[in-house]
């Protein structure tokens, strides 16, 4: 019912799954990892023990493989099961069992594992892999999963229909709340999950991530005086006030502001 990709970042420092199915929310079910340690992706007929078993298991320092054995050797229904696991080293390791239903596939390799099942052909998973090592170069795992889902859907994806997609990329201290949850983004029931969950992936990275370098604007007092008047034509107290209303913290410094916010108060409009 479902196709994903499980990946280790090639730094090193990230892991996660991005996930799409004829399924109400997927993410809530397929997905989990934890960060310096590995992640999984459980489904078909989902044994959702895998994800604390085998997050343990690669925390106690097994490998992908190994960890692969122990879930599936005790798993009286395995031949419905399908399990997809990167451990802490990048391994990958991916199991399709003899009952789960056509087209169902899997494959592995440095840094990754995909797999899925109910789908559309063997096109699905191979446009998956092909796209996952054609973006090798994207620094940023969540936009590189997403890519490599994108390519599975456009190759026609589980071919009951599209419902529900989801994101997870784990790396130490980079959650917003000072957790290792970088990247936690689910569409539960869309018509197009897949472009819904990359139009969410732009707004998580407009409000949880620091501007690159080319947007950050210096402040000047010409510059503060227009962004403060701009602010209270909208409605706002003052400038700081329309930022926490937004939530464009991320986006504002003491010395810096995004060349998007500075368009977005212009034009009376949110970026």
């Amino acid at each position: 019912m479902t196709f994903s990709v499980v990946a280790r970042s090639d730094d090193g420092e990230s892991w996660g799954v991005a996930v799409a199915s004829k399924f109400l929310a997927v993410g809530a079910i397929v997905s989990a990892a934890r960060a310096g340690v590995g992640a999984v992706a459980t489904q078909a007929h989902p044994n959702l023990s895998y994800k604390p078993r085998g997050l343990t298991a690669m925390a106690e320092g097994r490998s992908a493989e190994e960890t692969l054995a122990l879930l599936v050797e005790t798993d009286d229904r395995r031949d419905d099961r399908q399990v997809g696991l990167v451990d802490r080293e990048g391994r990958g390791a991916s199991y399709t069992g003899g009952g789960c239903l056509d087209w169902a596939g899997g494959t592995a390799g440095k840094g990754f594992a995909a797999q899925g099942n109910i789908l559309a052909g063997p096109q699905v998973l191979d446009a998956l892999v092909s796209a996952w090592h054609k973006h090798a170069g994207e620094a940023d795992l969540a936009r590189r999963l997403l890519a490599a889902l994108k390519a599975g859907d456009r190759a026609g994806g589980d071919r009951r229909g599209r419902q529900s997609a989801a994101v997870l990329v784990v790396r130490e201290g980079a959650g917003y709340g000072f957790d290792d949850v970088a990247v936690d983004l689910r569409v539960d029931d869309h018509p197009s999950p897949v472009p819904e969950l990359e139009r969410l992936l732009d707004v998580h990275e407009l409000l949880h991530r620091v501007p690159p370098e080319e947007d950050r604007v210096p402040w000047t007092p010409a510059l503060r005086e227009e962004l403060e008047s701009l602010a209270r034509a909208q409605g706002a107290e003052d400038l700081d006030a329309w930022v926490g209303t937004e939530n464009y913290e991320m986006r504002v410094s003491e010395e810096y502001v995004d060349r998007r916010i500075i368009s977005a108060l212009r034009e009376g409009r949110t970026p």
